[in-house]
């Protein structure tokens, strides 16, 4: 009996299997051959202790297989059998360890930087940047990896196709969102990812567990995506866990994987998948499947490890000596070998963009990121008003009063503590924004979207654009309720020392977060140099009193040169008299020098040193974002 919801999901696969026509911009077809492919990691610790004594563990044992245009293949097994992994290994994706075998895009020996260019690979985790709508997604995808030769005007017509084409739009103003957080549903957000790879017109494309963590009706409408996917040429590779009846038989070919990473079936399904249910039940004492019963189900049954010492047969062994392995293995020594008249792939550049026009697309998604982020923002400058409202009141006027030595104690400590309130709050709300992106940031450089550098660029500037107006804020707070002068040249110092201070401050919360592998090592480390910046800054322990061997770190503390500027381009050129206990009236001037080090005539190169600060942070932000990897596959 078919239920309604049966019903439903049937409905929402019905597929058209006619090729589609009328695409924008045209591609080539590829196919994808591997032969005798074996991947090792190092043997874990855990493993060694129990007395293993090899050097290597062996994740996939002799695999080989091919991927044709027009032809969608589902990756099946148990966990722990192989699938992401092999997946991983042909798209180029795997970080490290020992990869042996043949791997051959259309013939040709396959080139990962090329590749790149011509393939996708929709991971299962679908990471994309929250604040940015469906149709900008799609629209950055398409700027970066588009071929440069393509125009403004046909890149966003193809774009509109692949959204048709994927159902997106319905949804194109819509914000992506946080998984299981708010913006887009499960379902919603696999066709994204679909559509961010469809953008770049790849020729194969792969897909990690497509229809993980949905519904039978949101699973059939991402097949029905998929398939409408392969039916414009493309190949495409799906790892499936365990499909129901309808999802499974959207697929054409099959390759079984078993737990040790080897291939006990591939071939095709044939329609209602009689081909693979006619070869396993020709093994002797296999049982028949029942009426109705899902074949993906049955065939995991059957070839478990248990089920195979009972029938004491080996499904490997019996799969590598059997006709349609020899029938394999025909077809990748013809997908093997180019076709005549036919051109290995070739690209001037590793980048469809150059490195302006990537410095332009990271920041215009920047941009539109943070402009739709009200939590980090709005919280931002509330700090800043709430903080400089605060400091404000404690230094009421005392920039007018400076007749004894504690007037000046009294201004150079809330001078501290208002540095270090909303330094300290930019350095550690910066890291979560940083760790989001970043994580988006590996899956587009593994894309071959663009280069470390213009990302880097793109986060550094964004910043500095709201850290200059969330300082301008702090200014006009602060300096007018503590009084200053206002005049012209002492105006421009106090905002730049605190203008440099604020960003050298978020460039550091940057850089620590970028060095380290997530948000909680990360507010360790930013606290614990933040503390040693504090403690040598000058204010706790003025530097001629810092004992002679830790006096270097009075220089090599960010903080201390923000005291010294702010500090002394206020009142560091003023000859009025100051109260100090036990030695009478001194010229502040003299006491400044004599008691803090601050000197009038030393301000242009302590100017100097804040811009060093900034791009230095900067720049180790940039080298932790191009040459560390946290991400292990």
């Amino acid at each position: 009996m078919v239920t309604g919801v049966d019903m439903a999901v049937r409905n929402a696969l019905q597929l058209n299997h006619a090729p589609r026509k009328g695409m924008v911009l045209p591609f080539q077809p590829l196919s994808l051959a591997f032969n005798h492919v074996n991947y090792y990691v190092d043997m874990p610790v855990e493993m060694k202790k129990q007395g293993i004594e090899e050097d290597r563990l062996q994740l996939l044992r002799d695999v080989s297989g091919a991927f044709r245009p027009g032809v969608l293949t589902a990756l099946v097994g148990v966990s722990g059998a192989g699938k992401t992994t092999l997946m991983d290994v042909l798209a180029g994706r795997k970080t490290g360890r020992y990869i042996e075998g043949t791997i051959s895009i259309s013939g040709y020996a396959k080139n990962q930087a090329t590749f790149a260019r011509v393939s996708g690979y929709c991971e299962q985790n679908d990471i994309h940047s929250p604040y940015v709508t469906v149709y900008e997604s799609l629209l950055y995808s398409a700027w970066l990896r588009l071929s440069s030769d393509v125009n403004t005007k046909t890149r966003k017509m193809f774009v509109e196709e692949v959204m048709e084409l994927v159902e997106l739009n319905l949804i194109r103003n819509f914000l992506v969102g946080l998984p299981g957080i708010d913006g887009l549903l499960t379902e919603q957000r696999k066709r994204l990812t679909m559509a961010v790879e469809l953008v770049a017109n790849p020729s194969i494309i792969f897909m990690d567990e497509p229809t993980s963590g949905l519904d039978a009706r949101a699973a059939a409408i991402v097949m029905r995506t998929v398939r409408n996917t392969v039916d414009t040429g493309r190949t495409i590779v799906c790892t499936i866990h365990q499909p129901s009846i309808d999802i499974f038989e959207a697929f054409d070919e099959l390759l079984l994987m078993r737990r040790g990473g080897q291939i006990i079936y591939a071939g095709p399904l044939g329609r209602q998948s009689r081909d693979l249910i006619e070869y396993f039940e020709a093994v002797p004492g296999v049982p028949k499947i029942k009426d109705g019963y899902n074949p993906a189900t049955w065939m995991l049954e059957i070839s478990a490890p248990t089920v195979e010492t009972q029938l004491n047969v080996d499904f490997a062994e019996i799969y590598a000596n059997s006709s349609l392995y020899q029938r394999n293995q025909e077809l990748i020594k013809e997908l093997g070998t180019p076709p005549l008249g036919s051109e290995d792939l070739y690209f001037s550049t590793k980048y469809s963009q150059p490195f302006v026009t990537q410095c332009k697309a990271c920041f215009w998604k920047q941009y539109w990121s943070y402009w739709r982020n009200p939590q980090y923002n709005a919280i931002r400058f509330f700090m800043t008003i709430v903080i400089g409202a605060i400091f404000g009141f404690i230094l009421w006027k005392k920039g007018q009063q400076m007749t004894k030595q504690q007037d000046l104690i009294n201004l150079m400590g809330a001078t501290y503590a208002a540095v270090l309130f909303l330094g300290a709050t930019n350095a550690s709300s910066v890291q979560a924004i940083v760790n989001i992106e970043r994580t988006v940031f590996y899956r587009e450089r593994a894309a071959g979207m663009y280069s470390a550098l213009p990302y880097a660029f793109s986060q550094v500037a964004i910043e500095v654009v709201y850290v200059t107006i969330q300082t301008l804020v702090y200014f006009l707070i602060l300096y007018s309720m503590i009084g200053y002068e206002w005049k012209v040249g002492k105006v421009l110092w106090f905002y730049y020392y605190l203008l440099m201070c604020f960003v050298y401050f978020t460039m550091y919360g940057m850089m620590v977060a970028a060095l380290t592998p997530d948000v909680q090592i990360a507010a360790i480390v930013m606290t614990f140099f933040l503390g040693l910046w504090s403690l040598f800054c000058g204010f706790l322990i003025p530097r001629p009193q810092i004992p002679i061997w830790w006096r270097w770190y009075y220089w090599a503390s960010p903080m201390a040169w923000t005291l010294y500027g702010l500090v002394t381009s206020q009142i560091g050129d003023k000859d009025a008299l100051l109260e100090v206990p036990g030695e009478g009236d001194v010229p502040l001037k003299l006491f400044l020098k004599s008691y803090l080090g601050f000197e009038y005539d030393f301000l242009p190169a302590v100017a100097v040193v804040h811009i060093c600060w900034v791009i230095g942070f900067s720049f180790v932000f940039a080298y932790g974002i191009k040459c560390l990897n946290f991400q292990r596959r």
